[in-house]
């Protein structure tokens, strides 16, 4: 609705084109160093993507990045595959002698660039600029041209080396924000001011120091730029580029701009990068990120089960996720139900209330309750005895270095309150103990098999135990318990069976 309103005010193009250069700028993320196998991996997965151009590296650097740039063109991929390179002649040649189709050149235009890192005058970065778009074209390849740091150059200066690579016959002129220091109006303000003067499509190039890159690259297109370099996971030096699945499905979703995308393959392609670099996306990422679909608040929940779009801005489908309905203190009721409707189990009112209970008193200690949870707890409850021959009414352990493991148990047998304190080789068997010794003499009831799982990773992963109890007569059952103590899952597990033996009898 707002959105709407605001768009009649900017200058929109009709669609946008992706320059992906996870495999340039994202492999210069701390840390990360990518093999030439690994980056034709990658390639072939920014194809498939649907990315219009995808800069494979900086082949003068080294003879892997141009091993690399030879290997990928082999692909017969697609998109266009461009090399980066100075305005230097063994740059450009590197670049050339790789075969590839689309350069990037750049040079540092701002004051600080020019003083401290060139130490060139205005007139000499101007010369090597037009004389390098010159030799690129005169080779029939698509040239690119950067005035980097350009956000902190004069604007005078700026206008002057772009008009001059303009003239010199440049296919696309980029606007880098090399250390992130604008902020969305100002960028909106640059690239309107460069488009009065500027035939040529205009691309931008941002980076993150603000948490901004994304926003800025949306409003350069608001202003008119054509393309917007990126990197898939937001990747690339310090803070990092702008993120392609943002800046797409920002695109795509809220300004009804074409890219040519293949949006469900976005969480694959983010996943795999992912892998790749060995840099994890944070839970609450936007668009990829484990939570960008998960819900837990009751009201939030509800909401979504009802109509998807209450809560969520775009369909999980869209970009290859899936809804994620995660139980926790805030969990309602109908996620729950949901839930179990998913996995078919059926539970009766009192049953369902257990389960509910459960989550809910793990919550409140910090728990997140998984699907593989959810499902131990339901059965735990399916399976239990309907009758209560035998209950717990308190236990206690004690164990630890030069301490005999001894656990003190309270039960109410038939109406009877018995307690007793027994040792053994660890908690879980003193606990066990004791609890056969206050049921002896109701029936002589014996451990015959014991299993225990972690139902999830974690050192809070709740505990799954199950065992089997038999008696002299032959009778034997199951039981089983699943709570986020062990030695409690024992008890309430070996009880469990001892009722469902005495209700037999």
């Amino acid at each position: 609705m707002y959105i709407e309103t605001v768009k009649k005010t900017m200058n929109l193009p009709n669609s946008v084109r992706i320059f992906d250069t996870t495999l340039r700028d994202g492999e210069q993320t701390p840390g990360v160093a990518i093999t030439v196998d690994e980056k034709i991996r990658i390639a072939k997965k920014l194809d498939k993507l649907g990315v219009d151009t995808m800069e494979v590296g900086f082949p003068a650097s080294s003879p892997g990045e141009m091993r690399a740039a030879r290997e990928i063109l082999k692909l017969g991929l697609n998109s266009k595959i461009c090399g980066l390179a100075r305005p230097l002649n063994n740059d450009l040649n590197a670049a050339i002698d790789c075969g590839v189709d689309y350069i990037h050149t750049f040079i540092g235009t701002s004051p600080l660039h020019r003083k401290y890192k060139l130490k060139m005058s205005q007139e000499e970065i101007l010369s090597k600029s037009v004389d390098a778009i010159e030799y690129i074209k005169d080779h029939g390849i698509i040239a690119e041209f950067s005035a980097e740091d350009a956000t902190r150059t004069e604007f005078d200066f700026l206008k002057e080396i772009y008009t001059a690579v303009e003239d010199a016959g440049v296919d696309y002129i980029n606007v880098p924000d090399t250390v992130g220091v604008m902020i969305p109006l100002s960028m909106k303000y640059l690239i309107s001011e460069l488009k009065k003067i500027l035939s040529t499509p205009i691309s931008v190039h941002c980076h993150d120091d603000f948490g901004l890159a994304a926003a800025n690259s949306l409003s350069a297109v608001e202003a008119g730029a054509v393309q917007a370099h990126v990197t898939i996971n937001g990747l690339g030096e310090r803070a990092g580029n702008a993120s392609l699945e943002e800046v797409v499905m920002a695109l795509t979703s809220q300004y009804n701009i074409k890219t040519n995308i293949n949006t469900p393959l976005l969480v694959d392609t983010s996943e795999f990068v992912s892998r790749i670099t060995g840099i994890k996306m944070p839970p609450n990422k936007a668009i990829v990120g484990d939570n960008a679909f998960a819900h837990e608040a009751g009201i939030h929940v509800h909401g979504v089960l009802q109509k998807a779009e209450t809560y969520e801005p775009i369909t999980p489908e869209m970009v290859g996720h899936k809804r994620r309905i995660v139980l926790g203190k805030h969990t309602g009721a109908n996620a729950i139900k949901s839930k179990l409707e998913e996995y078919g189990i059926d539970l009766n009112k009192n049953q369902f209330e257990k389960v509910f209970d459960q989550i809910k008193k793990l919550g409140d200690k910090g728990k997140c309750v998984t699907d593989a949870d959810l499902k131990a707890m339901s059965e735990t409850v399916l399976g239990k005895a309907h009758i209560e021959i035998v209950k717990l009414e308190g236990f206690s352990v004690m164990t630890g270095d030069n301490v005999m493991p001894t656990a003190t148990v309270k039960l109410n047998i038939e109406g009877k309150i018995k307690t007793t304190a027994k040792t053994g080789v660890g908690p879980v068997d003193a606990a066990i103990n004791a609890i056969q010794s206050l049921v002896g003499e109701t029936a002589d009831i014996e451990l015959k098999e014991y299993n225990i799982e972690a139902i999830t990773g974690g050192t809070n992963a709740l505990a799954e135990v199950f065992v089997v109890m038999g008696d002299k007569s032959g009778n034997s059952a199951t039981g089983r318990s699943t709570t986020d103590d062990v030695v409690l899952a024992s008890v309430e597990a070996v009880l469990d069976s001892i009722n469902k033996i005495l209700i037999e009898r």
